[in-house]
């Protein structure tokens, strides 16, 4: 009913515009004195004329508008509705004046369209003057001053959805700052480019800005923690517009805005994918995942499941983690076959069956024990699991004709000092040992440790910090390669379309970060300073350890691929007779060895590995 009164009282405001425009036109013609017959002509033309103008701007949808918001969009509308509405009414009047003696002038209908575009154009104009004017001066008393962080595309949309949106609270943009010179001093939507970064905290407290929002996309995150740690002298709230892998369509709104996260500040740019490749080789492929209900293997599944495959089946050891993988990949893509499977991936017939019955074109195989110093205590289970259970889906894929079959490795089977690393390097030499001389194409992927996966640190020092301290670091001097979960199975996904067999892929990490670096930005995101809000403590190095992780041995000879962050090993020839003799031990099922024993076989096949105590 609302939307009805609304319609019909600018119905009557249009057809009165129209009308006034009209006469206007007249008395500009006729410089204030128009002849009785063409007022007689216009008074008997009038009502078409009113009628015909009134239909184009129901069917150019002016009444749907919320003019409010008006812009360019909708001035075009009014233009291209009036000057079809004048050619109906030309096209008429001339019809009408065959038979009249005074036809009337063509000027007075270039003069009328100018006037109705001008009066019906400014009616809805004016509406949007008055708000933004009434809104801005609320805002300005009643606002929460906001300073943005580049002025480019990105902040531009910013500025202009604060203007236009207020979120649940007023936000009131008072300018932008940009590194860029050429910038400063010039304005955009009325806001003025006030200076570069280092200005942060002379504006924060002139402006009494009370909220920072940095929208940069695109900037590498070297240049994101700069900005971050110059807003930290502040005492200003941080929100960020996501980087440019979580806009994938490109638009920009307020509800995308976000507390600064610790992956934002990571140095290194995002990996980029050759996305046309990777749904070359998935779609329309029967694919499987291993371990897919866990951190990395859940986010293949989603990953892989854009990619619109013939099927995709989800295999894992956790019943709990398998049905929420499952009930959220049906949500998502309800036409795409999902087949949820319990099975242990060392329990080689029923894998073998699992394969023979869905016939795999492309494995990523995710299982495996990850936890450093647990596998230390459990050395039997992490061989088993790990290295057991890679050849019995390696076996499987290979008597499945599969197409594809990708290990997630990780830059702790590099010389490695702990239990978890030797059995990932084994697992590593059975891939290789496996794919020899047969059609699928076996590789492996390394990578470094993963933000917000099960054991990671990060969820640990959040937990630490919330509980007010102290955040636990076991060495000062320790560093490690980081990157986040969509990041490593993008690589993980990549790899399968370069992988031509034999290979490791291993990721172009950037700068390692110091674990006490990580530890400092974590609590000062949280809004604490370290060493007064939030203390750090050493607690010393864990067995299996190392102060830094390494991402290729001496020995492997590393080429580029076609993708120009991803690099491809060449890895030394596992000695196959010692292999096949572990893997025959390991899979005897009454095999339970003391620790001594474990680490002594690992020794035999991996001589690298040193254990750390």
């Amino acid at each position: 009913m609302v939307l009805r009164k609304r319609t019909l009282a600018l119905l009557v405001i249009d057809g009165m515009l129209v009308n006034l425009a009209f006469l206007l036109a007249l008395s500009l013609r006729f410089e204030g004195e128009i002849p009785v017959n063409n007022l007689a002509v216009y008074r008997e033309l009038a009502p078409y004329f009113t009628l015909v103008w009134l239909g184009c701007f129901l069917a150019f949808g002016l009444y749907r508008r919320l003019w409010q918001y008006a812009s360019l969009g909708e001035l075009m509308s009014i233009v291209y509705s009036v000057s079809l509405g004048m050619v109906f009414n030309i096209a008429m009047t001339y019809f009408y004046m065959q038979g009249a003696q005074l036809p009337l002038p063509r000027s007075v209908f270039v003069l009328a369209w100018m006037a109705v575009i001008i009066l019906v154009g400014g009616s809805r104009l004016s509406w949007r003057l008055f708000r933004d004017t009434h809104f801005q001066n609320s805002k300005m008393h009643f606002g929460k001053p906001v300073l943005i962080v580049g002025a480019g595309d990105a902040g531009a949309a910013v500025a202009r959805e604060l203007h236009n949106h207020t979120n649940g609270e007023l936000s009131v943009p008072v300018g932008f700052v940009d590194d860029d010179r050429s910038k400063h001093g010039m304005e955009m939507f009325g806001l003025r480019v006030l200076g570069s970064r280092g200005d942060i905290p002379r504006l924060v407290e002139k402006y009494s800005i009370r909220e920072i929002i940095i929208a940069i996309p695109s900037a590498p995150g070297r240049v994101i923690r700069e900005i971050v740690e110059v807003c930290q002298k502040t005492t200003a709230m941080m929100k960020i517009l996501p980087g440019m892998f979580e806009l994938i369509n490109g638009r920009v709104s307020i509800n995308q805005l976000r507390e600064v996260r610790v992956e934002d500040i990571l140095g290194r740019d995002p990996v980029e994918v050759d996305l046309e490749s990777i749904a070359g080789y998935l779609r329309n492929r029967a694919v499987l995942v291993t371990g897919a209900g866990g951190s990395i293997g859940s986010e293949l599944c989603r990953q892989v499941a854009q990619f619109q495959p013939h099927l995709l089946v989800l295999l894992g050891h956790g019943e709990n983690s398998i049905y929420n993988i499952h009930k959220e990949l049906s949500f998502s893509y309800p036409e795409l076959k999902l087949i949820p499977v319990v099975v242990d991936a060392r329990d080689g017939p029923a894998v073998r069956k699992v394969f023979a019955r869905y016939r795999p074109r492309v494995v990523f195989h995710a299982a495996a024990h990850k936890h450093v110093p647990l596998m230390e205590k459990n050395a039997a289970e992490a061989v088993k699991n790990n290295v057991l259970g890679t050849y019995s889906v390696a076996t499987a894929a290979v008597a499945a004709e599969a197409e594809t079959f990708i290990l997630v490795s990780t830059d702790k089977a590099v010389n490695p000092t702990s239990v978890m690393g030797a059995t990932k390097r084994l697992s590593e030499m059975v891939t290789h040992h496996v794919g020899q001389n047969i059609s699928t194409r076996f590789a492996a992927v390394r990578f470094g440790n993963v933000l917000g996966s099960r054991g990671s640190v990060v969820p640990l020092f959040k937990e630490q910090i919330a509980a007010g301290g102290p955040v636990t670091v076991t060495h000062p001097d320790m560093i490690r390669y980081f990157m986040t979960i969509p990041e490593a199975v993008q690589l993980i996904v990549q790899a399968g379309a370069l992988a031509g067999g034999g290979e490791v892929f291993v990721l172009d990490l950037g700068e390692p970060v110091k674990i006490t670096d990580l530890a400092k930005s974590m609590i000062r995101l949280s809004g604490f300073e370290p060493g007064e809000d939030i203390e750090i403590s050493y607690t010393g190095m864990r067995p299996g350890e190392k102060l830094y992780e390494e991402l290729l041995t001496s020995s492997e000879v590393v080429g580029v691929t076609r993708h120009n962050r991803i690099f491809a090993a060449k890895v030394d020839r596992p000695d196959g007779r010692l292999l096949e003799r572990l893997l025959s031990v390991v899979a005897e099922p009454d095999w339970v060895p003391v620790e001594v024993e474990v680490v002594h076989m690992l020794r035999e096949v991996v001589p690298e590995f040193r254990r750390s105590s």
